[in-house]
């Protein structure tokens, strides 16, 4: 197997990096919150993107922000599950790379996120860039690497 140099590295399409659409579990804006629930407990992911009929990404909805919207100050409002839907808890603030951006780029933005949604130049998702995915080709790069040469990054 060829090693990678930083060279390759900085070079590297993100695109080879990404999960295509088509394997990525998402919601609808305007599915409830019980099937979001549902989505993310069978595939074990935390968040998930809000992606339209057009693959147009709207957001990101969480389990945490899916807590906080049924809390009430004494309980739990478990019947807001069925009630409200994604649209109207979703965080619509969230980083996107495009297709085009650069590794460095991407490991800048998924230092406090566990994946960022990529998008071709006219906004429409490509699919999703896991921190997961990164790391493990990072943990390529530097296993190439010498000790010495690792000490000095």
């Amino acid at each position: 197997m060829k090693k990678i140099t930083s060279e390759d590295m900085l070079k590297k399409n993100i695109m080879d990096l990404v999960l295509p659409l088509a394997e990525v579990a998402h919601v609808q804006t305007i599915n409830p919150l019980e099937h979001v629930l549902l989505v993310t407990m069978k595939t074990g992911y935390s968040a998930v993107p809000v992606i339209d009929k057009d693959n147009r990404l709207k957001g990101v909805i969480s389990h945490a922000m899916i807590l906080n919207g049924i809390a009430s100050t004494e309980r739990y409002e478990y019947e807001k599950l069925s009630s409200s839907t994604v649209e109207e808890l979703m965080d619509t603030q969230v980083p996107v790379l495009k297709s085009s951006d650069t590794l460095l780029t991407a490991v800048k933005m998924l230092t406090v996120r566990t994946f960022i949604c990529v998008e071709n130049e006219d906004g429409i998702v490509q699919g999703v860039l896991p921190r997961s995915t990164v790391l493990k080709y990072l943990n390529h790069y530097l296993h190439g690497l010498s000790d010495e040469r690792i000490q000095q990054l």
